[in-house]
């Protein structure tokens, strides 16, 4: 605990009952003295015929040393839930010998017939109290009548999400957006105000004319833009698909890749690292960590959450994300780029996540565009599925991948797992080829705050301009 800044001290009243909820405390930095003091008594001897004396005592102190950090606990006890049952009587009967089992069972341990018992999924996510500033009702005039409110609205969020202004196309629309909407244009032009986002936007605009087709990936390896701004400029200059062949990625205004065989190299591949002792390899060899794990959970009351900088129009307008003092470390043109191994795939390296999102010109390997060319100009019709390319093109596209991520995996396993010298020296060689860099990586997370999905979640990326 005390190695980790985000956690909280958990202290269990009944230490060996696993039923036991913990008490928290919060970390803090202090400045104080650790002292140890000791009480000396002396009795004197009393002659007989004389009064009391008094008992001489002194007090020797010693500084130990410093102390830096203090755990308080000032948060609410939880309730406990014990093993108990109540019988027909009302006298508490203990089930702990019945429930837990402390070594290995016979059959006749778990089918014996006990009483039903069912402990709460879940205690309470908070131990501070805080108030709800309740709402008084609303005196309205006579006659007036509350709105009928649908189905769909009657459990909803607690504020409207921001709306950001982006077109979202279907791959069976007719039709194709050719300029952004209003609110999109009035957006942009009130944060661009500093001649580094006129810069960005520029740059931008030429990479939709390079290529029409863009990942948010892709484009923030790149250009270096702060993402909040990032938000604002891409429903600017780009439509958003949401299905089909190039789900997830945007699209510049006027542009049809559905009407243009050659938008096949543009179209997004689902690749996800294969996992499992049939793929010669298990869970426990992938080198590639997965985002989260049920094994790595926390209570919510056992974290402590920082509390993030809420950006506003005001902070962009000032140019935020190319001067402050967070980013002094780095250039204004790289602070905010990602590594190009979030968005290009090639052979010998390892992806940075278990699930990444390619686009078919992004795979820089000569075998695999030998299978998205199979069938160059003999297209002849682009279907949701396979878009332009032939059946089953992303089927042995992903089979190719996995081959090569597998012999990747198997000819670094022996300086991986051997001993722990040559593991670091793996782990490092690992870092390397994927485009995971430690020190790096910590000095991004300084200066700006991902958002909780993964940066190759279409989920993530589609409620941030819903």
């Amino acid at each position: 605990i005390y190695a980790d800044p985000a956690k909280r001290l958990e202290l269990y009243f009944r230490p060996k009952d696993p039923y036991c909820h913990p008490v928290c405390a919060n970390r803090f930095p202090t400045s104080t003295m650790l002292l140890r003091v000791s009480r000396r008594t002396k009795k004197k001897q009393q002659l007989d015929g004389e009064e009391e004396i008094q008992p001489e005592v002194q007090f020797e102190m010693e500084i130990l040393g410093i102390v830096t950090t203090v755990y308080k606990f000032q948060g609410m006890s939880d309730f406990q839930y014990l093993a108990m049952h109540s019988g027909p009587d009302g006298k508490q009967t203990s089930m702990y010998d019945k429930v837990l089992m402390l070594k290995p069972e016979k059959e006749e341990f778990f089918n014996r017939d006990l009483p039903l018992y069912i402990p709460p999924p879940i205690f309470s996510r908070l131990d501070t109290p805080i108030d709800y500033f309740y709402r008084p009702d609303i005196q309205h005039r006579e006659g007036y009548n509350n709105p009928q409110v649908s189905g769909e609205n009657l459990i909803g969020l607690s504020r409207a999400r921001r709306p950001h202004n982006a077109i979202f196309v279907n791959f069976d629309d007719e039709e194709i957006p050719t300029k952004p909407l209003d609110a999109a244009v009035q957006n942009w032009k009130k944060v661009c105000t500093n001649p580094v986002d006129k810069k960005v936007e520029e740059e931008l605009r030429k990479l939709f004319e390079v290529r029409p087709v863009w990942s948010r990936n892709a484009v923030k390896a790149n250009i270096s833009v702060h993402p909040d701004k990032l938000k604002l400029l891409l429903p600017y200059l780009a439509y958003y698909m949401l299905t089909g062949p190039w789900r997830s990625l945007w699209v510049r205004f006027g542009y049809d890749p559905r009407k243009h065989p050659e938008a096949k190299i543009y179209q997004v591949l689902d690749f996800r690292i294969r996992c499992g002792m049939k793929y010669g390899y298990a869970a426990t060899d992938m080198p590639v960590k997965a985002k989260r794990s049920t094994y790595n959970y926390s209570l919510p009351i056992t974290v402590k959450k920082q509390g993030s900088h809420t950006v506003s129009v005001h902070d962009l307008k000032q140019g935020l994300g190319t001067a402050g003092t967070s980013g002094a470390r780095k250039s204004p043109s790289s602070r905010y780029k990602l590594k190009e191994s979030v968005y290009i795939f090639r052979e010998g390296a390892l992806p940075p996540y278990r699930q990444m999102f390619y686009q078919l010109c992004d795979l820089n390997v000569e075998s695999l565009q030998k299978i998205i060319h199979r069938n160059d100009g003999t297209e002849s019709e682009c279907t949701e599925r396979d878009g332009w390319c032939l059946a089953k093109t992303s089927d042995d596209l992903r089979d190719s991948m996995s081959l090569m991520i597998k012999q990747i995996i198997r000819s670094t396993r022996p300086a991986l797992f051997s001993n722990t010298t040559s593991s670091e020296d793996g782990k490092e060689q690992l870092a390397y080829e994927s485009g995971e860099d430690e020190d790096d990586e910590e000095e991004e997370e300084e200066d700006f705050k991902p958002s909780d999905g993964s940066e190759n979640e279409m989920e993530t990326e589609i409620l941030d301009y819903v």
